[in-house]
Protein backbone atom coordinates (compact mmCIF):
# COMPACT_ATOMS: atom_id res chain seq x y z
CA UNK A 1 0.00 0.00 0.00
CA UNK A 2 1.41 3.43 -0.60
CA UNK A 3 2.06 6.20 1.56
CA UNK A 4 -0.41 7.72 -0.25
CA UNK A 5 -3.36 5.54 0.58
CA UNK A 6 -2.72 6.26 4.37
CA UNK A 7 -4.79 9.29 4.97
CA UNK A 8 -2.89 12.59 6.55
CA UNK A 9 -4.55 13.79 9.51
CA UNK A 10 -4.33 17.52 10.43
CA UNK A 11 -4.89 18.72 14.11
CA UNK A 12 -7.95 20.06 12.03
CA UNK A 13 -9.53 17.22 10.49
CA UNK A 14 -8.78 14.76 13.14
CA UNK A 15 -10.74 17.11 15.63
CA UNK A 16 -13.77 16.91 13.10
CA UNK A 17 -13.51 13.44 13.38
CA UNK A 18 -12.92 12.88 16.72
CA UNK A 19 -15.98 15.70 17.34
CA UNK A 20 -18.21 13.12 14.73
CA UNK A 21 -17.49 9.94 16.70
CA UNK A 22 -18.12 11.93 20.10
CA UNK A 23 -21.99 12.18 18.67
CA UNK A 24 -22.01 8.90 17.24
CA UNK A 25 -21.43 7.91 21.27
CA UNK A 26 -22.90 10.45 23.20
CA UNK A 27 -26.35 9.25 21.44
CA UNK A 28 -24.89 5.37 21.64
CA UNK A 29 -24.61 5.76 25.61
CA UNK A 30 -27.59 7.70 25.74
CA UNK A 31 -29.35 4.54 24.98
CA UNK A 32 -27.19 1.56 26.23
CA UNK A 33 -26.03 3.30 29.51
CA UNK A 34 -29.73 4.47 30.03
CA UNK A 35 -30.33 1.08 29.90
CA UNK A 36 -27.56 0.06 31.89
CA UNK A 37 -27.96 2.14 35.00
CA UNK A 38 -31.58 0.26 35.46
CA UNK A 39 -30.28 -3.23 34.68
CA UNK A 40 -29.81 -4.26 38.42
CA UNK A 41 -33.12 -3.32 39.61
CA UNK A 42 -34.61 -4.60 36.41
CA UNK A 43 -33.22 -7.99 36.75
CA UNK A 44 -34.18 -7.78 40.40
CA UNK A 45 -37.48 -7.26 39.77
CA UNK A 46 -37.46 -10.48 37.34
CA UNK A 47 -36.71 -12.36 39.92
CA UNK A 48 -32.83 -12.41 39.57
CA UNK A 49 -30.59 -12.50 42.70
CA UNK A 50 -27.35 -10.48 43.85
CA UNK A 51 -25.34 -13.33 42.44
CA UNK A 52 -27.27 -13.24 39.17
CA UNK A 53 -26.82 -9.96 39.08
CA UNK A 54 -22.92 -9.95 39.33
CA UNK A 55 -22.66 -12.68 37.41
CA UNK A 56 -24.74 -11.64 34.17
CA UNK A 57 -23.00 -8.10 34.00
CA UNK A 58 -20.10 -9.26 35.11
CA UNK A 59 -19.78 -11.70 32.36
CA UNK A 60 -20.91 -9.23 29.89
CA UNK A 61 -18.40 -7.17 30.87
CA UNK A 62 -16.32 -10.14 29.96
CA UNK A 63 -17.45 -10.95 26.60
CA UNK A 64 -17.70 -6.65 26.07
CA UNK A 65 -13.51 -6.79 26.57
CA UNK A 66 -12.64 -10.37 25.48
CA UNK A 67 -14.44 -10.44 21.85
CA UNK A 68 -12.36 -7.40 21.32
CA UNK A 69 -9.22 -9.56 20.81
CA UNK A 70 -11.38 -10.92 17.83
CA UNK A 71 -12.42 -7.74 16.28
CA UNK A 72 -9.23 -6.38 16.94
CA UNK A 73 -7.11 -8.81 15.37
CA UNK A 74 -9.83 -9.02 12.84
CA UNK A 75 -9.71 -5.77 11.82
CA UNK A 76 -6.34 -5.55 11.55
CA UNK A 77 -5.90 -8.92 9.44
CA UNK A 78 -8.72 -7.64 7.36
CA UNK A 79 -8.22 -3.81 7.65
CA UNK A 80 -11.92 -3.60 7.33
CA UNK A 81 -12.08 -1.06 10.08
CA UNK A 82 -14.79 0.64 8.87
CA UNK A 83 -17.65 -2.70 7.92
CA UNK A 84 -16.69 -3.83 11.71
CA UNK A 85 -17.34 -0.83 13.57
CA UNK A 86 -21.16 -0.18 11.72
CA UNK A 87 -21.98 -4.10 12.82
CA UNK A 88 -20.56 -3.49 15.83
CA UNK A 89 -23.05 -0.68 16.25
CA UNK A 90 -25.97 -2.12 14.30
CA UNK A 91 -25.91 -5.29 16.93
CA UNK A 92 -25.52 -3.21 19.74
CA UNK A 93 -28.42 -0.43 19.13
CA UNK A 94 -30.77 -3.14 18.73
CA UNK A 95 -29.83 -4.85 21.03
CA UNK A 96 -30.86 -2.03 24.09
CA UNK A 97 -34.81 -1.52 22.94
CA UNK A 98 -35.34 -5.31 22.74
CA UNK A 99 -34.80 -5.26 26.29
CA UNK A 100 -38.76 -4.12 26.51
CA UNK A 101 -40.13 -7.41 25.19
CA UNK A 102 -38.28 -9.30 27.74
CA UNK A 103 -40.48 -11.01 30.25
CA UNK A 104 -38.12 -12.80 32.54
CA UNK A 105 -34.55 -12.74 33.75
CA UNK A 106 -32.89 -15.01 31.85
CA UNK A 107 -34.13 -12.95 28.52
CA UNK A 108 -33.01 -9.80 29.43
CA UNK A 109 -30.14 -11.63 30.21
CA UNK A 110 -29.73 -12.78 26.59
CA UNK A 111 -29.86 -9.19 25.41
CA UNK A 112 -27.83 -7.32 27.57
CA UNK A 113 -25.38 -9.79 26.83
CA UNK A 114 -25.56 -9.10 22.95
CA UNK A 115 -25.14 -5.71 23.86
CA UNK A 116 -22.14 -6.26 25.12
CA UNK A 117 -20.94 -8.06 21.88
CA UNK A 118 -21.99 -5.74 19.81
CA UNK A 119 -19.74 -2.95 21.73
CA UNK A 120 -17.14 -5.86 22.28
CA UNK A 121 -16.90 -5.61 17.87
CA UNK A 122 -17.00 -2.19 17.28
CA UNK A 123 -14.60 -0.40 19.54
CA UNK A 124 -11.42 -1.75 18.61
CA UNK A 125 -11.33 -0.70 15.07
CA UNK A 126 -13.14 2.22 16.11
CA UNK A 127 -10.22 3.47 18.39
CA UNK A 128 -7.63 2.59 15.79
CA UNK A 129 -9.22 4.81 13.90
CA UNK A 130 -9.73 7.60 17.17
CA UNK A 131 -6.07 7.17 17.62
CA UNK A 132 -4.80 7.73 14.08
CA UNK A 133 -7.32 10.96 13.83
CA UNK A 134 -5.68 11.98 17.26
CA UNK A 135 -1.93 11.74 16.06
CA UNK A 136 -1.28 15.46 15.82
CA UNK A 137 -3.77 16.94 18.22
CA UNK A 138 -2.58 14.97 21.44
CA UNK A 139 -4.00 11.19 21.45
CA UNK A 140 -4.93 11.44 25.36
CA UNK A 141 -6.53 14.99 24.24
CA UNK A 142 -8.85 13.35 21.48
CA UNK A 143 -9.56 10.01 23.31
CA UNK A 144 -10.80 12.74 26.43
CA UNK A 145 -13.03 14.82 24.43
CA UNK A 146 -14.49 11.48 22.93
CA UNK A 147 -15.01 10.25 26.26
CA UNK A 148 -16.12 13.29 27.71
CA UNK A 149 -18.94 13.82 24.87
CA UNK A 150 -19.87 9.93 25.99
CA UNK A 151 -20.32 10.47 29.76
CA UNK A 152 -22.89 13.37 28.22
CA UNK A 153 -25.40 10.67 26.87
CA UNK A 154 -24.22 8.88 29.64
CA UNK A 155 -25.47 11.13 31.97
CA UNK A 156 -28.41 12.28 29.89
CA UNK A 157 -29.86 8.21 28.75
CA UNK A 158 -29.97 7.66 32.96
CA UNK A 159 -32.04 11.13 33.79
CA UNK A 160 -34.69 10.08 30.69
CA UNK A 161 -34.78 6.80 32.18
CA UNK A 162 -35.44 8.25 36.08
CA UNK A 163 -38.02 10.71 34.53
CA UNK A 164 -39.77 7.90 32.62
CA UNK A 165 -39.78 5.60 35.87
CA UNK A 166 -41.06 8.43 37.87
CA UNK A 167 -44.07 8.92 35.54
CA UNK A 168 -44.86 6.10 34.75
CA UNK A 169 -43.22 3.43 36.82
CA UNK A 170 -42.76 0.95 33.69
CA UNK A 171 -39.20 -0.49 33.31
CA UNK A 172 -40.47 -1.76 29.60
CA UNK A 173 -42.12 1.68 28.41
CA UNK A 174 -38.48 2.81 29.70
CA UNK A 175 -36.40 0.63 26.98
CA UNK A 176 -38.60 1.14 24.70
CA UNK A 177 -37.69 4.68 24.60
CA UNK A 178 -34.38 4.21 23.95
CA UNK A 179 -35.29 2.81 20.35
CA UNK A 180 -34.96 7.10 19.39
CA UNK A 181 -31.29 7.44 20.62
CA UNK A 182 -30.71 4.04 18.89
CA UNK A 183 -31.93 5.10 15.58
CA UNK A 184 -30.10 8.40 15.83
CA UNK A 185 -26.87 6.63 16.75
CA UNK A 186 -26.97 4.57 13.46
CA UNK A 187 -27.62 6.98 11.06
CA UNK A 188 -25.15 9.42 12.78
CA UNK A 189 -22.31 6.50 12.45
CA UNK A 190 -23.33 5.89 8.70
CA UNK A 191 -23.05 9.40 8.14
CA UNK A 192 -19.32 9.35 9.74
CA UNK A 193 -18.49 6.27 6.80
CA UNK A 194 -19.76 8.56 4.15
CA UNK A 195 -18.34 11.87 5.29
CA UNK A 196 -14.72 10.19 6.43
CA UNK A 197 -14.36 6.77 3.86
CA UNK A 198 -10.77 6.79 4.53
CA UNK A 199 -10.53 6.66 7.87
CA UNK A 200 -8.46 3.82 9.35
CA UNK A 201 -6.68 3.14 6.09
CA UNK A 202 -3.22 2.32 7.33
CA UNK A 203 -0.05 1.73 5.15
CA UNK A 204 1.43 -2.02 6.32
CA UNK A 205 5.19 -1.03 7.40
CA UNK A 206 7.82 -3.62 7.16
CA UNK A 207 7.98 -6.38 9.18
CA UNK A 208 10.71 -6.70 12.18
CA UNK A 209 11.33 -9.41 14.61
CA UNK A 210 9.92 -8.11 17.07
CA UNK A 211 6.40 -9.03 15.61
CA UNK A 212 4.68 -11.10 17.91
CA UNK A 213 5.81 -9.29 20.72
CA UNK A 214 4.56 -6.48 22.84
CA UNK A 215 7.20 -4.78 25.25
CA UNK A 216 6.91 -5.42 28.46
CA UNK A 217 5.26 -1.70 29.63
CA UNK A 218 2.22 -2.92 27.91
CA UNK A 219 1.91 -6.37 29.77
CA UNK A 220 2.65 -4.14 33.10
CA UNK A 221 0.06 -1.77 32.25
CA UNK A 222 -2.34 -4.43 30.91
CA UNK A 223 -1.60 -6.17 34.98
CA UNK A 224 -2.44 -2.93 36.40
CA UNK A 225 -5.87 -2.22 34.36
CA UNK A 226 -6.71 -5.98 35.26
CA UNK A 227 -6.47 -5.24 38.92
CA UNK A 228 -8.48 -2.09 38.38
CA UNK A 229 -11.02 -4.14 36.49
CA UNK A 230 -11.13 -6.63 39.14
CA UNK A 231 -11.76 -4.36 41.87
CA UNK A 232 -14.60 -2.40 39.98
CA UNK A 233 -17.41 -3.68 41.03
CA UNK A 234 -20.26 -3.31 37.75
CA UNK A 235 -22.75 -0.21 38.56
CA UNK A 236 -25.52 -3.20 38.52
CA UNK A 237 -24.62 -4.23 41.39
CA UNK A 238 -23.88 -0.86 42.88
CA UNK A 239 -27.93 -0.21 41.97
CA UNK A 240 -29.13 -3.40 43.20
CA UNK A 241 -27.20 -2.53 46.63
CA UNK A 242 -29.27 0.79 46.71
CA UNK A 243 -32.63 -1.09 45.39
CA UNK A 244 -32.51 -3.43 48.19
CA UNK A 245 -31.40 -1.54 50.59
CA UNK A 246 -33.50 1.06 50.28
CA UNK A 247 -31.21 3.45 50.96
CA UNK A 248 -32.82 5.48 47.76
CA UNK A 249 -36.39 5.32 45.55
CA UNK A 250 -35.64 3.07 42.46
CA UNK A 251 -36.29 6.82 40.43
CA UNK A 252 -33.37 7.93 42.01
CA UNK A 253 -31.16 5.14 41.13
CA UNK A 254 -30.37 6.59 37.52
CA UNK A 255 -29.54 10.12 38.77
CA UNK A 256 -27.30 8.45 40.66
CA UNK A 257 -25.80 6.99 37.62
CA UNK A 258 -26.37 10.52 35.56
CA UNK A 259 -24.20 12.17 37.86
CA UNK A 260 -21.63 9.39 38.07
CA UNK A 261 -21.25 9.47 34.17
CA UNK A 262 -21.39 13.52 33.96
CA UNK A 263 -18.36 13.14 36.49
CA UNK A 264 -16.50 10.84 34.36
CA UNK A 265 -17.02 13.06 31.73
CA UNK A 266 -15.44 16.10 33.42
CA UNK A 267 -12.61 13.46 34.78
CA UNK A 268 -11.68 12.11 31.10
CA UNK A 269 -11.40 15.70 29.74
CA UNK A 270 -9.22 16.58 32.56
CA UNK A 271 -6.86 12.88 32.64
CA UNK A 272 -6.68 12.52 29.30
CA UNK A 273 -4.94 16.28 28.55
CA UNK A 274 -2.76 15.53 31.42
CA UNK A 275 -1.64 12.00 30.31
CA UNK A 276 -0.59 13.89 26.72
CA UNK A 277 1.99 16.11 29.30
CA UNK A 278 2.69 13.00 32.48
CA UNK A 279 2.15 9.93 30.78
CA UNK A 280 0.55 7.09 32.41
CA UNK A 281 1.92 8.73 36.16
CA UNK A 282 -1.36 10.85 36.05
CA UNK A 283 -3.68 7.48 36.58
CA UNK A 284 -1.37 6.82 40.08
CA UNK A 285 -3.57 9.47 42.28
CA UNK A 286 -6.39 8.61 40.63
CA UNK A 287 -6.60 5.00 41.43
CA UNK A 288 -5.86 5.44 44.67
CA UNK A 289 -8.85 8.21 45.44
CA UNK A 290 -10.76 5.93 43.30
CA UNK A 291 -10.53 3.27 45.43
CA UNK A 292 -12.74 4.77 48.26
CA UNK A 293 -15.55 4.44 46.18
CA UNK A 294 -15.98 0.74 47.28
CA UNK A 295 -16.94 1.53 51.04
CA UNK A 296 -18.73 4.50 49.87
CA UNK A 297 -21.21 3.45 47.55
CA UNK A 298 -22.06 0.05 49.48
CA UNK A 299 -21.49 1.03 53.11
CA UNK A 300 -22.75 4.46 53.30
CA UNK A 301 -26.14 6.17 53.78
CA UNK A 302 -27.68 8.43 50.81
CA UNK A 303 -24.86 11.27 50.77
CA UNK A 304 -22.05 8.81 50.73
CA UNK A 305 -23.27 6.36 48.54
CA UNK A 306 -23.54 9.22 45.90
CA UNK A 307 -20.07 10.36 46.33
CA UNK A 308 -19.06 6.81 46.21
CA UNK A 309 -20.76 6.87 42.57
CA UNK A 310 -19.33 9.75 41.94
CA UNK A 311 -16.08 8.50 42.34
CA UNK A 312 -16.96 5.51 40.76
CA UNK A 313 -18.12 7.74 37.34
CA UNK A 314 -14.43 9.30 38.23
CA UNK A 315 -12.27 6.24 37.86
CA UNK A 316 -14.50 4.80 34.86
CA UNK A 317 -13.95 7.84 32.74
CA UNK A 318 -10.20 8.49 33.32
CA UNK A 319 -9.45 4.83 32.68
CA UNK A 320 -11.55 5.37 29.63
CA UNK A 321 -9.92 7.98 27.75
CA UNK A 322 -5.73 7.21 29.03
CA UNK A 323 -6.61 3.32 27.85
CA UNK A 324 -6.90 3.20 24.43
CA UNK A 325 -4.59 6.65 24.42
CA UNK A 326 -1.94 4.78 26.36
CA UNK A 327 -1.73 1.53 24.36
CA UNK A 328 -1.50 3.97 21.39
CA UNK A 329 1.99 4.79 22.87
CA UNK A 330 3.38 1.15 23.09
CA UNK A 331 2.31 -0.01 20.08
CA UNK A 332 2.70 0.25 16.31
CA UNK A 333 -0.53 1.34 14.45
CA UNK A 334 -0.61 -1.60 12.26
CA UNK A 335 -1.15 -3.64 15.15
CA UNK A 336 -3.14 -1.11 17.34
CA UNK A 337 -6.25 -3.35 16.77
CA UNK A 338 -4.86 -6.62 18.03
CA UNK A 339 -3.13 -4.42 20.89
CA UNK A 340 -6.67 -3.71 21.98
CA UNK A 341 -8.16 -6.77 21.54
CA UNK A 342 -5.67 -8.28 23.74
CA UNK A 343 -5.69 -5.46 26.11
CA UNK A 344 -9.68 -5.81 26.58
CA UNK A 345 -9.72 -9.35 26.97
CA UNK A 346 -7.52 -8.82 30.12
CA UNK A 347 -9.42 -6.30 31.47
CA UNK A 348 -12.89 -8.29 30.46
CA UNK A 349 -11.25 -11.21 32.41
CA UNK A 350 -10.43 -9.39 35.38
CA UNK A 351 -13.82 -7.48 35.52
CA UNK A 352 -15.62 -10.66 34.54
CA UNK A 353 -13.89 -12.64 37.54
CA UNK A 354 -14.66 -8.90 40.00
CA UNK A 355 -17.55 -8.69 39.48
CA UNK A 356 -18.51 -12.22 39.63
CA UNK A 357 -16.41 -12.79 42.68
CA UNK A 358 -18.05 -9.21 44.40
CA UNK A 359 -21.57 -10.51 43.77
CA UNK A 360 -20.79 -13.85 45.53
CA UNK A 361 -19.48 -11.79 48.10
CA UNK A 362 -22.13 -9.35 48.35
CA UNK A 363 -24.26 -11.85 48.53
CA UNK A 364 -22.37 -12.91 52.06
CA UNK A 365 -20.65 -10.14 53.50
CA UNK A 366 -20.82 -6.61 52.19
CA UNK A 367 -17.72 -5.67 54.33
CA UNK A 368 -15.70 -8.48 52.73
CA UNK A 369 -16.81 -7.89 49.12
CA UNK A 370 -15.71 -4.22 49.77
CA UNK A 371 -12.49 -5.15 51.25
CA UNK A 372 -11.51 -7.19 48.19
CA UNK A 373 -12.78 -4.14 45.83
CA UNK A 374 -10.22 -1.94 47.70
CA UNK A 375 -7.08 -3.85 48.09
CA UNK A 376 -7.64 -4.98 44.01
CA UNK A 377 -7.54 -1.16 43.33
CA UNK A 378 -4.41 0.05 45.32
CA UNK A 379 -2.59 -2.94 44.22
CA UNK A 380 -3.13 -1.55 40.67
CA UNK A 381 -0.30 1.20 41.37
CA UNK A 382 2.35 -0.76 41.69
CA UNK A 383 2.05 -2.05 37.42
CA UNK A 384 0.73 1.23 36.32
CA UNK A 385 3.55 2.99 37.49
CA UNK A 386 5.98 0.57 36.83
CA UNK A 387 4.45 0.65 33.08
CA UNK A 388 4.50 4.79 33.40
CA UNK A 389 8.51 4.65 33.86
CA UNK A 390 9.18 1.95 31.40
CA UNK A 391 7.33 3.89 28.80
CA UNK A 392 8.83 7.37 29.68
CA UNK A 393 12.34 5.76 29.77
CA UNK A 394 11.90 3.87 26.30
Amino acid sequence: MSAQAQPVWSASSGLAFVLLFGAVNLFADMTYEGARSVTGPFLGMLGATGFIVGTVTGFGEFLGYALRLVSGRWADSSRMYWPITLAGYVVQMVAVPALALSGSWPIAAVLILFERIGRATRNPPRDVMLAQAGEQMGRGWAFGVNEAMDQCGALIGPLAIAGLLAWKGNFHLAFACLALPAIITLLLVFGARFTFPDAGRIAREPQTSQVGRYPPAYWWYCLGAGLVGFGFADYSLIAFHLSKSHIVANEWIPIFYAFAMGAGGIGSLIVGRLFDRLGLFVLLPVTIVVAVYAPLAFLGGFALSLLGALLWGIGLGAHESVMQAAVAHMIPRERLGSAYGVFGAIFGIAWFAGSAALGALYDVSVVAMVAVAVVAQLLAVVPIAIAGRRVRTH
